[in-house]
């Protein structure tokens, strides 16, 4: 590492589309939570996300299929 560069090695997590249009948000840290990045998701598609020192919660809106190392949830209805 040179100056004040780190490495950032955080948990991550894989998010299946169950259907078109799945909107995921990243959230950053800090004093005021903030939202700081979006993507779409159409049915079938998979993003694989990173915590990092900025990402501190994603959210996620519509169907889909969520995978961590703790095990498995679907988000939607």
């Amino acid at each position: 590492m040179q100056g004040s560069e780190s490495i950032v090695v955080g948990e991550y997590i894989v998010v299946k589309a169950l259907e078109n249009g799945v909107t995921i948000i990243g959230l950053t840290r800090g004093k005021d939570t903030k939202f700081h990045h979006s993507e779409k998701l159409d049915k079938g598609e998979v993003m694989v996300l990173q915590f990092t020192e900025h990402t501190s919660a994603i959210k996620i809106r519509g169907r889909a299929q969520v995978f961590t190392k703790l095990g498995g949830v679907e988000s939607g209805s």
